[in-house]
C-alpha cells in the first residue's frame, strides 16, 4: 500500500495532569513551560507526587500527533517508532490504530515505553514537561517502515529524532531513503531544546533536505541567531516552504518569495499540549490536497485552535474536523 504520509518518530505516551497553582512546579524543581529530560526512575517519582491531582493518558510524541491528525482528517497514513512490551506500549498501539487504522511500531521486550508527563497550568494552559524517552530512541533500524517511505507522497519527522541514540542514525537513514526515491520531506523542529542542542544539524537538515519546515518563534531565533523579524527573512531561503508559528500572534508561511500572515482563531484555553503538532497536521493535509499556502496555514491554525480548546494533543472529534475542513473548501 502507498501512503499519503509516512512518519517516523519517538513513540511517547502522554500523561496529562492539571495543576491549579504553579507552586507545584517550584516544589518539584521544574522550570515553567520547559521540557525536562529525565530517566525512568525520576519520571515515576514525579508522577507519584502529582497522581492525586488526576491523570489522563493519551498517545503522544510530536510526530505521532501530526501523523494522527492527518489520519483523522482523512489522510492515508502510517507511523513508525518503538515502544516497550508493557501497558503503555499496548495503549499506544491501540490509540494509533484508532486514529490511523494501522501502525508500524516495533516492540522492544527489554525497555519501557517512552513517556511524557505534562503538568498543565489551569491559568493559561501552559505545559511543563518531564520526558523519559525509554524505548523510543533505541530503534536501531527502519525495518518495515523503509519500504513504506519509498512509496509515500510525503515523509514527516521531527527534531527529536536527531538528538542521539540509535534513533538518530535511523532518522538519517529515513531521510536518505526518502531522498533516494524523490519523496518530499517535512520536518518540525518541535522544541526549543532541540534547537539549542543540535542547532547546526537543524539548519543543515532544513537547508539540504526539507521541503516543508515548521519552527516556532523561539526555535527560529535560536537556529538563525537573530531576532524574530530578521530570522523570518533568513528562513525564507532555507526551504521551499517554511512555517514560523508565533503563538498568540498567529503564524507566518513563507513560500515562493511570498509571506502569508495567518491569524489565530481564539478559543478558551484548556491545554496547549500538541497545538503545534496539530497545526502541522492540518497544514500538511492541506498541502497534500493542493491548497494555497495561505489556506494550508488557515487549516493548520484552525486545527490548532481545536486542540487548545481540549485536553490532549490530538483532536479526535471527526465532526469538528469536518467542519473545519469545510471552512477551507475541503469536503
Amino acid at each position: 500500500m502507498a501512503y499519503d504520509v509516512v512518519g517516523l518518530g519517538n513513540a511517547i505516551m502522554d500523561a496529562l495532569v492539571k495543576i491549579e497553582d504553579d507552586s507545584v512546579l517550584a516544589s518539584l524543581g521544574l522550570v515553567r513551560g520547559q521540557m525536562h529530560p529525565v530517566d525512568h526512575e525520576r519520571w515515576v517519582e514525579v508522577l507519584g507526587k502529582v497522581r492525586h491531582l488526576g491523570v489522563e493518558f493519551h498517545s503522544g510524541g510530536s510526530c505521532a500527533n501530526t501523523v494522527a491528525t492527518i489520519g483523522l482528517c482523512g489522510g492515508n497514513v502510517i507511523y513508525g517508532g518503538q515502544v516497550g512490551a508493557d501497558e503503555f506500549g499496548a495503549r499506544y498501539s491501540q490509540s494509533l490504530e484508532a486514529a490511523c487504522g494501522r501502525h508500524a511500531l516495533h516492540i522492544d521486550p527489554k525497555l519501557p515505553t517512552g513517556k511524557c508527563l505534562s503538568l498543565i497550568s489551569q491559568s493559561d494552559g501552559e505545559r511543563t514537561m518531564l520526558t523519559d524517552l525509554g524505548a523510543a530512541i533505541h530503534l536501531d533500524g527502519l525495518g518495515v517502515i523503509q519500504e513504506h517511505i519509498t512509496r509515500a507522497r510525503l515523509f514527516h519527522t521531527t527534531g527529536y529524532k536527531f538528538l542521539g541514540g540509535a534513533m538518530r542514525e535511523t532518522a538519517f537513514a529515513a531521510v536518505q531513503t526518502a531522498e533516494a526515491h524523490n519523496v518530499p520531506i517535512s520536518f518540525d523542529v518541535a522544541d526549543p531544546f532541540v534547537a539549542r542542542t543540535i542547532g547546526a544539524d537543524v539548519e543543515a537538515l532544513i537547508k539540504d533536505h526539507v521541503t516543508v519546515a515548521f519552527l516556532n518563534r523561539e526555535e527560529a531565533e535560536i537556529v538563525t541567531g537573530k531576532p524574530i523579524e530578521a530570522a523570518i527573512e533568513e528562513l525564507a531561503g532555507w526551504a521551499e516552504t517554511v512555517v514560523v508559528k508565533l503563538g498568540g500572534k498567529g503564524s507566518v508561511v513563507l513560500h515562493g518569495g511570498q509571506r502569508y500572515a495567518i491569524p489565530v482563531f481564539p478559543v478558551k484555553v484548556a491545554d496547549t499540549t500538541g497545538a503545534g503538532d496539530t497545526y502541522a497536521g492540518g497544514f500538511l493535509y492541506g498541502w497534500l490536497h493542493g491548497l494555497s499556502p495561505a489556506a494550508c496555514g488557515e487549516l493548520g491554525s484552525r486545527m490548532a485552535a481545536l486542540t487548545v480548546g481540549q485536553v490532549g494533543a490530538v483532536v479526535r472529534n471527526r465532526e469538528q474536523i469536518a467542519a473545519v475542513k469545510s471552512l477551507v473548501g475541503l469536503g
